[in-house]
């Protein structure tokens, strides 16, 4: 496997205008594929924006997926032969909405995901709960799962993504002020404990009350960040990703004396209340 070069582009966004967030975009892969990116990462909602008031506002910037945009990125990625990831509202039969993300590649959508783990925050008052299981896509080399901000919070996340293969976990986001630890730790502990790649992409700006920090990062398979963006401004970095590392979970520093596998030597059969949830969800906020 060869290693992959992968840009995070930290961007702000314009609420509810999906044309000129589409167009921001495209011009950003350029640039990011212009640097030699193969994966480009966006953040969270980046085309629909984040601060909504209700659920018919944040309705009204939803689009299905495969949709409008995942078709317009596509044809942005056969021309530059490049992958993208970035964040929308989508809407789904049912009268469905919900926090996504959506993988393009150079012939077209590949897969959306569903953000899982929901705050009362912004448009997630009002979007409704993923309801699909964790995957892992290979792109022909590298192997990637996607989860969405709040989902960072929760190890269970990047590890079964893991287990299902991953050798980086990409986590658009929409992290504001009060998020700031999340930004400063997220990518080095998911990507030490599962010996990853862990790319965290924040956007900037100010919407609805709310400033947006940056602070994307990346971290590689050791825990040792690769990569922290500037606080407040838009900016586009690369990170290098070997695959084979990534894939090798046992770690040996003196054969048969120091070796450690955060991985393979877990006790499943000891995690029990992982499981058996005390908490009833039931039901969200707003909607």
């Amino acid at each position: 496997m060869s290693n992959w070069t992968v840009a995070g582009v930290q961007m702000s966004c314009a609420l509810g205008d999906r044309a000129a967030n589409r167009a921001a975009l495209v011009t950003n892969l350029r640039r990011a594929a212009e640097r030699g990116a193969q994966l480009v990462v966006f953040p969270e909602c980046v085309l629909s924006g984040y601060g909504f008031t209700s659920r018919a506002h944040a309705l009204s910037a939803a689009e299905p997926l495969p949709g409008p945009s995942t078709e317009f990125v596509a044809k942005a990625c056969a021309e530059l032969g490049v992958w993208a990831v970035f964040g929308l509202l989508e809407s789904a039969p049912g009268d469905k909405l919900y926090n996504a993300a959506a993988l393009v590649g150079p012939r077209g959508f590949v897969a959306g995901y569903r953000k899982l783990h929901l705050p009362c925050l912004g448009a997630d008052r009002f979007t409704d709960p993923g309801d699909r299981p964790l995957a892992v896509h290979d792109l022909g080399g590298l192997k990637i799962g996607m989860n969405i901000c709040f989902d960072g919070s929760f190890p269970e996340s990047a590890r079964i993504l893991t287990l299902l293969g991953a050798d980086l976990v990409v986590l658009p986001t929409n992290w504001a002020t009060n998020a700031r630890k999340m930004a400063e730790l997220v990518s080095a502990a998911r990507a030490w404990e599962n010996h990853i790649y862990y790319l965290a992409v924040n956007r900037v700006g100010d919407e609805s009350g709310f400033r947006y920090i940056g602070l994307s990062s990346a971290a590689d398979y050791t825990g040792n960040v690769l990569h922290f963006a500037p606080e407040g401004e838009e900016a586009i970095f690369t990170i290098d990703v070997d695959p084979a590392a990534a894939a090798q979970k046992r770690v040996v520093t003196c054969a048969g004396e120091y070796e450690i596998d955060r991985v393979n030597w877990r006790r499943p059969e000891m995690y029990g209340p992982l499981v058996a949830n005390p908490g009833a969800f039931t039901g969200h906020f707003n909607k």
